[in-house]
């Protein structure tokens, strides 16, 4: 349903009303919003005691993209994928790479006035690019799951596969609804521990692990991505931890992706990532019994 008559968004789903406000229950978050307010993510708001989704229809980019470059190396190889995403995000992850979209935000007034992009017309405009997919992508598009949704639904008539890249942090509630109109993601796995999660992202792991081991038992096409964080991150106990855990949930088939990091937003403390140290954990990997294990941003 849109409001257009009252405030041009969209009405959210996964929330419940409390004393003082609003509880969000998309992500482990759970944020209590109050009148006027949004939540962490800054795309969800409570308008008079309803929770509003102004990510709805509003994209902020939208781009035709390799399906390589989301990444994922080995689901509809060749194609191109139909690429949106929005602003916002409900991690604050201090190197975040994509700052610029995860950390911006909306002004109201010119959303409301701005195009409004149906879900009919992002399929649309899919296949009039000949892309085979649309990709929920470039910020955390869990935020404006609803919106995902509704897209994929189309998309599902039409004939396009569906791709998320994201950071897995949602609840179990919400990734119910979402994942199974999903037929393929790329999940970040930001770095193997609580502590690491705490001090960098502002998050925690165990919600991440949890979203990955189901969309997997859905049978869908996982890829995963750990970006490699020299002094951080790239320890052999992390490393082996995850290599570990993915081993014993999910099997050796999953593909691996472990990218280089460069300094970038809020965090400098550490220099770009070696080469070697990438190859070093693709050998690893590989040596463990994982068959499919790339490494990005190298060049």
């Amino acid at each position: 349903m849109i409001i257009q008559e009252k405030t041009g968004f969209h009405e959210a789903n996964w929330w419940k009303a409390e004393q003082g406000g609003i509880r969000c229950l998309l992500c482990p978050r759970r944020c209590l919003i109050h009148e006027g307010k949004t939540g962490f993510c800054d795309v969800r708001k409570n308008i008079q005691g309803k929770l509003y989704s102004i990510a709805y229809g509003h994209p902020v980019t939208i781009h035709i993209d390799p399906i390589e470059k989301k990444p994922l190396a080995e689901f509809l190889p060749g194609s191109w994928t139909f690429s949106l995403g929005t602003y916002g995000c409900n991690l604050a992850c201090s190197f975040c790479q994509n700052y610029h979209l995860s950390r911006g935000s909306y002004d109201e007034e010119k959303a409301e006035k701005s195009i409004f992009y149906t879900p009919g017309k992002i399929v649309e405009l899919a296949k009039k690019e000949d892309c085979k997919s649309v990709a929920f992508t470039y910020n955390e598009p869990q935020i404006w799951a609803e919106y995902a949704i509704d897209i994929a639904r189309i998309a599902k008539e039409k004939g396009l596969a569906t791709v998320l890249v994201s950071n897995g942090y949602i609840t179990l509630e919400a990734a119910r609804d979402l994942y199974p109109w999903i037929d393929a993601a790329n999940m970040d796995m930001k770095g193997f521990s609580e502590e690491f999660y705490s001090k960098m992202t502002g998050g925690r792991l165990a919600p991440v692990l949890e979203a990955i081991k189901y969309f997997a038992s859905l049978g869908k096409h996982l890829e995963i991505t750990n970006l490699v964080i020299p002094n951080k991150n790239d320890s052999d106990e992390m490393i082996d931890g995850f290599l570990d855990w993915t081993r014993d949930n999910l099997g050796f088939n999953v593909p691996l992706h472990f990218s280089a990091y460069h300094p970038d937003y809020k965090y400098d403390g550490s220099p770009p990532t070696p080469r070697e140290t990438l190859y070093s954990i693709k050998d690893k990997a590989l040596k463990l019994g994982f068959k499919s294990v790339y490494v990005g941003n190298v060049f």
